[in-house]
């Protein structure tokens, strides 16, 4: 059976950097990972991927929340990686919109922020990374001592129970540490029935449907008003 992973976190972040040091560790351990990426229009991440030798499968969303399309088509993915014997399957969402929830429960959660994104981003995010699993927290390089510090204690306010990991995507630095955290990840033989951690953000308008007018006799569906 594949082992499975979900990864998120804002764009930039370093998700792809941190996943090609750690998938190095998996490989020096006899261990198979393959990646797939979604994303909304464009990504170049499968690039990086196959010039190491990993196998990857992207997927653009499009006009359609990233998350969403992943979710519907997440059982496939399942299938893709036993199809291409692969023992540790990596899904990455593009974590957008802060609100993202991407994790599965009995799969190993992840979430990427870095450090440059400011010492309150941690409380901005949502279930991307509260009900994460493992955090990783990049760029430490670029602050000091004192902001890294302060960024960590900010994670642990949001999700206590989480282990916490700090790596450098150029250097690889702490990599390893992901890497034998990865290998701990759960055997799914099948996501049928299976549960989201969290709730999906809820968007269902005339918006998503393509109308592109402004005003309250064109607005349909879940809509909702500020207080004045």
């Amino acid at each position: 059976m594949t082992r499975l992973v979900t990864i998120a976190g804002p764009p930039s972040s370093g998700k792809t950097s941190v996943l090609l040091k750690a998938i190095d560790h998996l490989k020096t351990r006899g261990l198979k990972a393959g990646v797939i990426k979604f994303d909304c229009t464009v990504t170049y991440d499968d690039l990086a991927y196959e010039k190491n030798g990993i196998p990857v499968k992207i997927g653009l969303s499009g006009a359609l929340c990233p998350d969403h399309f992943f979710i519907s088509n997440v059982e496939e993915c399942l299938e893709w990686g036993e199809e291409r014997g692969v023992d540790i399957l990596i899904i990455e969402s593009a974590g957008l919109c802060n609100r993202c929830a991407p994790h599965i429960k009995d799969a190993l959660a992840i979430c990427v922020i870095d450090n440059l994104s400011g010492v309150n981003t941690p409380k901005k995010i949502g279930p991307m990374l509260k009900l994460a699993d493992i955090v990783v927290i990049t760029k430490g390089d670029i602050v000091s001592q004192a902001e890294r510090e302060i960024f960590t204690f900010r994670v642990k306010q949001v999700n206590p129970r989480a282990a916490i990991v700090s790596i450098n995507g150029v250097t690889g630095q702490g990599a390893h540490d992901l890497g034998v955290l990865l290998e701990t990840a759960s055997s799914l033989d099948s996501l049928t029935g299976q549960r989201l951690r969290f709730s999906m953000p809820a968007a269902t308008c005339a918006y998503c449907l393509g109308q592109t007018k402004i005003g309250k006799e064109y607005q349909r569906g879940y809509v909702k008003k500020m207080k004045w």
